[in-house]
């Protein structure tokens, strides 16, 4: 039997409606980093929340995996102006995560292994609007494309999607992260073109 995430569309808009302004689309998954590519065994990889009073949360791959599982398609939108269509990914809601984290937070900056960092609304995390994936294409997510497990936002361009997710710190103040503090636009909108800070 079937089963489709809430954010399966069906068959969604036709690709001219799809694509974002000054995006074009391909049917290639580019692989761009800010580092070499991190090697993480599932055996010790670990996902945290840490809250903004320092009160940690903490599961292992195992842990991950008892989660309920999620699949989801989505069209992805790269800052270079690549967008690809359609992407399926697995993997679990952040709001299963922070379903029982108490936090009065706003912001949310995400760390990766391998020292990456971005920073979001966390009001952008909540409601099924972003996940932990670990599976891409029927496939477990390669490293070159942020496995074992990435974070998913796709409504935001693919550099919030950090790669080799390591955890979450809740934070009262806005604080920006690797692409960020060096022009990056603060939100990344691409509907908006919110590429770099005067955008």
């Amino acid at each position: 039997m079937n089963t489709f995430s809430p954010g399966f569309q069906g068959r969604g808009r036709r690709p001219a409606d799809k694509l974002p302004p000054g995006q074009y689309p391909t049917d290639s998954f580019p692989v761009l980093s800010a580092g070499p590519t991190p090697k993480v065994p599932v055996d010790t990889w670990q996902f945290t929340v840490t809250t903004e009073l320092g009160e940690r949360h903490a599961w292992t791959w195992d842990q991950m995996m008892a989660l309920p599982q999620q699949e989801t398609v989505h069209d992805i939108h790269c800052v270079t102006r690549w967008s690809k269509f359609d992407t399926r990914w697995r993997g679990v809601p952040l709001d299963a995560f922070l379903e029982d984290v108490e936090t009065a937070a706003d912001h949310v900056v995400v760390s990766s292994y391998g020292g990456y960092t971005t920073n979001l609304p966390l009001e952008d995390l909540l409601d099924g609007q972003a996940w932990i994936v670990h599976s891409y294409d029927d496939d477990p997510l390669s490293p070159e494309h942020g496995g074992p497990a990435r974070l998913l936002v796709p409504h935001l361009y693919f550099w919030k999607s950090a790669k080799w997710v390591r955890g979450l710190r809740l934070t009262d103040e806005d604080e920006p992260g690797f692409w960020e503090s060096v022009g990056y636009h603060n939100y990344g909108d691409p509907w908006r073109e919110q590429r770099n800070w005067g955008d």
